[in-house]
């Protein structure tokens, strides 16, 4: 009976992930046929409401976009059919359809040079697209869970080399006394280049989360912790930006403290569930890394009121980014004990 309970579990889950990418490559193929429709039909883009001129020269007009448009949104049209039919192929063309909006949503930001709240309407979704498509890829793979787990590692090294490259692309920014929030600041120089790095790390967490979720098997509590991650990623995809120094707070600015405080809890939920199901020397790290993530964080905060009226924050970078280190280093060791644990059940049989 738990073998047939199991096996429908599983065939639910793969049901609602199949339905949710379904319902995302319809929507973006839609979307990407009509938009290129339209540019091509009014290269000007009046058609779209759209002057040439917020392509900043990249393009005299709209016409080869528009094309490379209705081309994507007939990439994703396929996609939609070969999930649909359960094809062989069905995970390359998931991947590559949604890869390749993904693209074009990098590139569109960088020419604009501005994000704007259509790409959040549009981005957003390719790229819980890959997140469900992420497990479908993978278990095409030999490596399966392994190869998810170690994208734990990356994340970790990733977004810890983004935040060593990016503060240099800011002039006057300075690592010790200014926050990772400014750096994406509304009007910071790096705005741009933040969130897109960003986005692969999100990515890369949500692979762990997959993978995360395949080695946790009936284990109740390491299930929660890769739903956590999941849910953790789906919330940190848009964050509402503050703004730089000196500028009165608005709307956007309190959102951001709301975003980070979720964010923090979010950890400190998928650490305490992760501390319960890994043995006790994991427990006791996990118990110091997040009383150390607490003190530290504490300290973020003090500072953080300084931040709007352009007051001196002396510290306030160090103490964030060892806060924001505890946690990925805290991530690396999940992902290295989840590993070795594999490694021995291989062993075993």
């Amino acid at each position: 009976m738990k073998k047939v309970n199991k096996t429908t579990q599983v065939e639910i889950q793969s049901k609602w992930q199949q339905i949710i990418l379904l319902i995302i490559l319809g929507y973006e193929a839609a979307g990407a046929l009509l938009g290129g429709i339209l540019l091509i039909a009014g290269p000007d883009g009046h058609l779209m409401d759209m002057p040439v001129g917020i392509m900043n020269g990249v393009f005299r007009n709209f016409l080869v976009p528009g094309i490379i448009l209705l081309g994507l949104g007939i990439l994703n049209s396929f996609a939609f059919v070969s999930v649909i039919h359960r094809a062989t192929a069905d995970w390359f063309m998931s991947g590559f359809a949604l890869g390749g909006l993904f693209i074009w949503f990098v590139v569109e930001i960088i020419i604009l040079q501005e994000l704007h709240w259509l790409h959040a309407m549009w981005g957003i979704p390719v790229l819980l697209g890959w997140m469900v498509a992420i497990p479908l890829i993978a278990s095409r793979n030999a490596t399966g869970p392994k190869a998810l787990l170690i994208c734990g590692i990356l994340s970790s090294i990733w977004y810890i080399a983004i935040n060593i490259y990016v503060p240099l692309k800011y002039e006057g920014y300075n690592m010790a006394s200014y926050t990772v929030s400014e750096l994406s600041a509304i009007g910071a120089p790096t705005r741009v280049l933040w969130v897109l790095l960003c986005l692969l790390y999100s990515l890369l967490f949500a692979a762990f989360g997959w993978g995360v979720l395949q080695v946790a098997k009936e284990n109740y509590h390491l299930r929660l912790v890769g739903y956590l991650i999941l849910a953790y990623c789906i919330f940190g995809f848009y964050w509402p930006p503050m703004h730089m120094r000196g500028n009165e707070p608005n709307l956007s600015d309190t959102l951001h403290i709301v975003w980070a405080i979720v964010t923090n809890i979010f950890m400190w939920l998928f650490m305490g569930f992760g501390a319960a199901t890994l043995g006790k020397q994991f427990r006791i790290y996990t118990i110091i890394s997040i009383i150390l993530h607490i003190i530290f964080g504490i300290l973020t905060f003090s500072e953080a009121p300084n931040i709007a009226i352009n007051s001196p924050t002396p510290m306030i970078g160090n103490w964030e980014r060892i806060n924001i280190g505890i946690f990925m280093i805290w991530v690396i060791m999940l992902a290295i004990v989840l590993l070795r644990r594999e490694n021995r059940l291989v062993e075993k049989i």
